[in-house]
């Protein structure tokens, strides 16, 4: 692994989504480092399913070495991140650093993604990037050697990356072209660079996406604070940057990465915009155990006829969270040319219907209240 070298103390790093996972990671490294961090992240409270909230990861932040401020940040919220950029400037005295690792991921197609949810994540990767570093660069102008880092991916235009989950690509794509203007339009007074790792890391995201068979085959989150930390250190000339982990690890001499590696030896999965189709990322997971929660466009489309249109209907229509939002469970009457009708219950769900079709509704039900 990457050595500390002492090249970040007393610098103040503003990271958002610092709570967990490679957010989390990032702050611990600079921490070692005797840095100060700001922890800008929406979980204040425990969450049922996911691990840490800001002032867990203010507490290890500060047992590494370094100073946390933990501040409760939704990067859709301006206000929050004005009070929090205030809020370090006033204790830390400036901001050297911004990492936008905030991010939200939904690996579904065109007609499967609800726009509430292409607003979500056009709202954190794009908007929340593009604000975030409006509101920290007055300050960034001012530190010796200022650095925005976006956890993105090279812009690879290839279209096999954008048919089967348009709308994350072009919010993930957002931030990668936040470097690419960023980085032209600061040159020579702030370093605007991107990173992105070679293979999965084992997130609470990536656990979602593969299920819990596809650890094995994910790197941890310290590599991609190592190589972070390789970024951070370079002085404002190194920008405009594209960086892949592995990559600028073996410029610093790492030559062994299997330290990395959840289970060493083991084959890693590639990341996503890389040079592996989508075909081949799911065929990998599946021999290896994991079960992908996305299927290339091949597989998706072999699916038609009426009753496949009448789910995209549904799907269209019946997301999650109005599920949520109503509490209520739905019966789905499909008569005459399969023109289907919905019906609010607040009883048991009753499908009306052959079996197997009764089956698969049972299903998408299930599965929408696996999400609530």
């Amino acid at each position: 692994m990457l050595h500390n070298t002492g090249k970040l103390a007393g610098c103040t790093v503003f990271i958002t989504g610092a709570s967990r996972g490679i957010g989390k990671a990032i702050a611990l490294k600079a921490a070692r480092d005797g840095a100060n961090v700001v922890v800008a992240a929406k979980t204040a409270d425990p969450h049922p399913k996911l691990p840490g909230t800001i002032y867990t990861a203010a507490a290890e932040i500060e047992a590494a070495g370094g100073k946390a401020l933990p501040c409760i940040v939704d990067v859709r919220d301006e206000k929050q991140i004005n009070e929090a950029v205030e809020q370090a400037v006033e204790k830390f005295g400036g901001i050297d650093i911004l990492v936008n690792n905030a991010s939200a991921i939904n690996l579904t197609g065109t007609l499967e993604t609800p726009m509430k949810k292409v607003d979500l994540m056009l709202g954190i990767n794009l908007r929340g990037t593009y604000l975030t570093s409006k509101l920290c660069i007055p300050h960034l102008l001012k530190s010796k050697n200022p650095h925005i880092l976006n956890l993105s991916p090279p812009l690879n235009l290839n279209p096999i990356w954008f048919k089967n989950h348009t709308a994350y690509t072009i919010a993930k794509y957002g931030m990668s072209m936040c470097v690419l203007g960023m980085a032209e339009e600061f040159k020579g007074s702030i370093a605007v660079n991107a990173l992105w790792p070679k293979t999965a890391i084992q997130t609470a995201a990536m656990d979602m996406l593969g299920g819990s068979g596809i650890g094995k085959q994910c790197r941890k989150v310290e590599i991609m604070a190592d190589a972070a930390y390789a970024i951070l250190k370079k002085p404002t000339s190194f920008t405009g940057q594209f960086v892949i982990d592995e990559d600028i690890l073996k410029t610093e001499g790492i030559k062994e990465f299997d330290v990395y590696a959840v289970e060493p030896g083991h084959p890693l999965l590639p990341d996503f915009f890389l040079d592996q189709q989508p075909e081949d990322l799911a065929k990998q997971m599946e021999e290896h155990g994991a079960t992908p929660a996305f299927k290339s466009g091949k597989a998706d489309s072999a699916a038609t006829g009426p009753i496949s249109d009448m789910f995209n209907i549904i799907r269209g229509i019946l997301s999650p969270d109005i599920v949520k939002t109503t509490q209520g469970v739905y019966r789905f009457d499909l008569s005459g040319k399969l023109k289907p009708t919905m019906a609010f219950m607040s009883g048991k769900l009753k499908i009306k219907g052959d079996m197997g079709l009764a089956i698969k509704l049972e299903k998408m039900m299930a599965m929408m209240k696996s999400k609530l």
